[in-house]
């Protein structure tokens, strides 16, 4: 296994680094070990069409979904830019809320877009996603009550989507604001799940902590803590980018209007994370 380590991720993760190598001599990548072992077709063949399930921190600031397509495209790689995707959230919900099953039946959600001057397309029959993009609730995967059905529901979520052709992916959530401690408990919850099922897993989270550690006057979430600011959704945006389909966003024409500096602050941290975390 080839381990890299960088700084933040030693402070950050260290007790789980120990444990990870023990026997090894070598230190893991980015999250943990699992994270090398899961990778996969995910980023092999990017998905051409993508659904995003999940709750308000999807759905701010004009939605990650849109966010993502605009810095694909801004990026100007062909295979990014061209990803239809569709956006299904509920405000507060946990990954127990999604009927994944009615999500994904043939000829349901993403039948039809509109393009150009509101002209209507129908895509074409059958299966409408090549992969899904599922979270939970900001604090479920590591509550105490809950975070069982985190797991149970990943397994139960990836199980329907493979039985529809869909291939499963986690977005791994952002700490709060306040309380930073989150960050390694959701790295590992979201880490293991996509251990668990095989599954590609976005660490929006550790760019998050990792913006933050480098550029702390870089406001990542509104008043309350949780939720992104629109500096916040640009990075998870950026980060799924890097993630998903190996695209380096850094230098994508799409800024948000966010100050140049910010914005590129924000590509290279997304670029950084997602290599150091996939172990590319």
């Amino acid at each position: 296994m080839v381990c890299r380590l960088t700084k933040f991720f030693t402070v950050l993760l260290a007790p789980f680094f120990l444990l990870a190598c023990a026997g090894t001599g070598t230190m893991p990548s980015a999250a943990n070990a699992p994270a090398l072992t899961m990778v996969k077709a995910a980023t092999a063949n990017p998905p051409r069409s993508l659904l995003y399930v999940g709750n308000s921190f999807m759905y701010y600031n004009n939605s990650l979904h849109g966010t993502v397509s605009l810095l694909a495209r801004g990026s100007e790689n062909a295979q990014a830019a061209q990803h239809r995707s569709t956006s299904l959230t509920i405000s507060g919900s946990g990954i127990d809320w999604h009927d994944l099953e009615s999500y994904l039946r043939p000829d349901g959600l993403g039948r039809y877009s509109f393009v150009g001057d509101n002209e209507v397309r129908f895509n074409p029959p059958g299966r409408q996603y090549d992969s899904v993009l599922l979270m939970d609730c900001s604090q479920c995967p590591v509550h105490p009550t809950l975070s069982k059905v985190f797991f149970d529901y990943a397994k139960r979520h990836s199980v329907t989507a493979r039985s529809k052709g869909v291939e499963p992916m986690f977005l791994m959530t952002w700490a709060y604001a306040d309380k930073p401690e989150m960050t390694k408990g959701l790295a590992d919850a979201y880490t293991e799940a996509g251990r668990q099922n095989n599954a590609h897993v976005v660490p929006a989270g550790l760019a998050f902590a990792e913006s933050i550690a480098k550029r702390p006057d870089i406001h990542l979430y509104v008043p309350d803590k949780r939720h992104p600011s629109l500096a916040g959704s640009y990075l998870a945006a950026a980060t799924l980018v890097a993630s998903v389909w190996n695209v380096n966003p850094v230098g994508s024409k799409y800024t948000a209007g966010l100050p140049a500096d910010v914005a590129r602050h924000l590509q290279t941290v997304a670029w950084e994370t997602a290599r150091t975390y996939h172990g590319r």
